[in-house]
C-alpha cells in the first residue's frame, strides 16, 4: 500500500470481502425472492455471485415455514455448479 491507496496486483476477491459488512458472515447459497419480483434490486450482490435464486409471488410478511421448506426442497434438488457447466463438474468428479 502506498499513500493509503492500492495497487491492482494487490486487489483480489479477498481485499473487496474484507470492507463488506459481511466479511465475517458467509455468502448466502439460497436467496428467495419475495413479491413477484425477478430482479435483485442491488440486495448483497457481491455475496450472492453463486446462490440460487428462488422466487415467489407470496410478500415477505406472508412466507411461512412451509414457503421456507418449499424453497429449500427446491434447492436441494438443483446441481450446484458455482461458475461451471455440468461437463465441467462431470469431469472433475471423474
Amino acid at each position: 500500500m502506498l499513500n493509503g491507496t492500492l495497487s491492482v496486483d494487490q486487489i483480489s476477491e479477498n481485499t473487496i470481502n474484507q470492507y463488506l459488512e459481511t466479511h465475517n458472515i458467509p455468502d448466502p447459497e439460497l436467496l428467495i425472492r419475495t413479491s413477484g419480483e425477478l430482479r435483485i434490486s442491488n440486495f448483497l450482490l457481491w455475496q450472492i455471485a453463486y446462490a440460487e435464486l428462488c422466487f415467489t409471488t407470496k410478500l415477505w410478511p406472508d412466507i411461512r415455514k412451509d414457503d421456507f421448506f418449499e424453497a429449500i426442497l427446491e434447492f436441494q434438488g438443483r446441481e450446484r455448479r458455482f461458475g461451471k457447466t455440468s461437463e465441467q463438474l462431470e469431469n472433475n468428479n471423474s
